[in-house]
């Protein structure tokens, strides 16, 4: 099996992303998210381990491309923390740069700071994920990944480095961190250009998960999910009309803070006022 392949395996019909391609360093991921969904489809996903034979699979791979985006990682986070001391996604990023690769990050981790040296100098762009800007509910949701601060003043440094970094306010779960406000502001005074969101979209695993960390809020979603939802590609979701209303609320914060905005995978991709993964930042002119 190939290491760098085409986004969207799945090929859903709600994924709005331009083409380009994925790849994980990393089999699983220990940040242990209570909403993960890659969980439901990855054989022990919170034991992370390398992929076997990495580097040199991806040096034969990576010289076939012709300058193609990568998005790296879309089912497991490439700074775990065990990436601290192994530092296998920056030798990773060193062969892609080599290869003339446009690169596009997605992480939760402010480990990502670490490479700044690399993304400065070829096209990048780091979409960081921030659920929430409360450490309390980021702690309950999100117990092993660095807290909501750390994670903000990553993204400040990386645009003080002139890499263009947008945002995930990902998932949006309702009760629990559908008013972002604060968080948006925030965000536009850092430089963030682009805000990508989305709502909890629930499978068994994650739910358990869920109902065991927030007991309460679960049983008043359990109506709105299992109920008045929508069954959706293996996924359970929230009625359209209040994704909708959340996502054209965070919409509007993200436009009156002079960003740009894209839904992931909700079937409201006109709402999206930009590509709606951030990708669009590779070619702005921040360097």
């Amino acid at each position: 099996m190939a290491l760098i392949s085409r986004f969207d395996p799945w090929r859903s019909s709600m994924c709005t992303c331009p083409p380009k391609m994925t790849f994980n360093p990393y089999t699983g991921c220990d940040h242990a998210c209570v909403y993960c969904y890659a969980s439901s489809y990855i054989p022990q996903f919170a034991k992370c381990r390398p992929k076997k034979g990495l580097l040199p699979r991806l040096q034969r791979e990576a010289a076939k491309l012709k300058g193609e985006t990568v998005s790296i990682a879309n089912s497991s986070d490439p700074y775990p923390r065990l990436e601290a001391t192994a530092g296998l996604t920056r030798r990773c990023l060193e062969i892609l740069a080599e290869n003339n690769c446009r690169i596009q990050i997605i992480t939760k981790s402010n480990l990502v700071i670490r490479d700044d040296d690399l993304l400065s100098k070829v096209p990048s762009t780091v979409a960081l994920t921030i659920t929430t800007d409360d450490a309390e509910v980021a702690r309950l949701l999100e117990p092993h990944a660095p807290p909501p601060d750390a994670r903000l003043r990553a993204a400040e440094d990386l645009i003080g480095k002139g890499i263009p970094v947008s945002v995930r306010i990902d998932p949006v779960i309702p009760l629990v961190n559908d008013n972002q406000e604060k968080l948006v502001a925030v965000l536009a005074g850092i430089g963030v250009k682009h805000v990508t969101s989305s709502t909890y979209k629930i499978k068994p695993d994650n739910w358990r998960r869920f109902s065991a960390v927030m007991p309460e809020v679960a049983e008043k979603l359990k109506p709105l999910y299992f109920k008045q939802g929508e069954k959706i590609g293996g996924n359970t979701l929230l009625p359209r009309d209040l994704r909708l209303k959340l996502m054209k609320n965070i919409r509007d914060l993200a436009l009156a803070n002079g960003m740009q905005f894209g839904v992931c995978r909700e079937g409201l991709d006109k709402l999206n006022t930009a590509a709606c993964d951030g990708s669009w930042l590779l070619n702005s002119e921040t360097r």
